[in-house]
């Protein structure tokens, strides 16, 4: 069974209502047997935005999340370490502990963006 790591902009289209993603991807993310995680880093992201007044999103994004059967991956020394060894196809932050989350934890990252699609992982088109 494949299992999935939404980016940031996947997660928000998500939870603010899924016609912005690709049908593959809402079928991915509805399916009751897929395994679908969020990263702490895409939260983190999410509330620096907020705080710039560039975001709204639920303030209950744990019980958002819990409902809708998405995990939380935390963010390890493993995961963050690991950014050290991507190439720099990528510059932002966020987008590079998510690569690296992905390839260590064996997740496809759910994305549309066409940097992350450089990296030697699987990726979703979202």
């Amino acid at each position: 069974m494949s299992r999935y790591l939404l980016d940031t902009r996947v997660l928000l289209w998500w939870l603010a209502g899924p016609s912005e993603l690709s049908t593959e991807a809402r079928q991915v993310i509805a399916d009751g047997a897929t395994v679908v995680f969020a990263s702490a880093a895409a939260a983190w992201e999410m509330a620096i935005k907020k705080t710039l007044g560039r975001l709204e999103f639920p303030g209950n994004l744990d019980d958002v999340l819990r409902d809708g059967r998405i995990d939380v991956l935390p963010i390890t020394l493993a995961h963050a370490l690991a950014v050290a060894d991507l190439p720099l196809h990528h510059r932002d932050p966020f987008d590079r502990v998510l690569v690296a989350q992905a390839r260590l934890e064996g997740l496809v990252l759910v994305t549309r963006d066409a940097k992350i699609a450089a990296y030697d992982l699987d990726v979703l088109p979202a």
